[in-house]
């Protein structure tokens, strides 16, 4: 169903690393991401925390987690769904950090977010199919 997903998180200087990795752990529990640096608006450092997964196993985990979220949110994902589905069948997703941090997870539009892409794994690639597999996904 799913081919890869992708991540990634800003770190804003007032934020602490170890605990905007612990939210990310909420969702990937195995994942390791990678630390770039760069400069924010007002030339303050901010850190951008990324991973690609892309192992069977990491993505059935990631499957369980999602399975976890409130159905007002698995409702809201569905509803959403042609909005957030690019034509190459990504679907894009936003989840609360500070929630995560509590091993809550809760869908959100803001961008201080951990921002998902998952690549549906729809042959031949097109939205039409991958938005298919995303409501046997979320149960639709």
């Amino acid at each position: 169903m799913i081919h890869n997903i992708s991540y990634r998180t800003f770190v804003y200087g007032t934020e602490d690393k170890e605990k905007v990795i612990k939210s990310i752990k909420t969702l990937f529990p195995n994942s390791l991401p990678d630390c770039e640096t760069t400069e924010g608006y007002y030339k303050n450092p901010v850190l951008i925390l990324h991973d690609k997964i892309d192992k069977k196993r990491e993505i059935k985990d990631f499957i369980q987690v999602i399975n976890q979220l409130e159905s007002s949110d698995k409702k809201k994902i569905l509803k959403e769904l042609e909005k957030k589905m690019d034509e190459k069948g990504n679907l894009f997703l936003r989840f609360d950090k500070q929630k995560a941090y509590l091993d809550e997870l809760k869908i959100v539009e803001h961008g201080d977010s951990i921002h998902v892409k998952i690549k549906m794994a729809a042959y031949p690639a097109r939205k039409e199919n991958a938005m298919k597999l995303a409501r046997e996904l979320w149960g639709e």
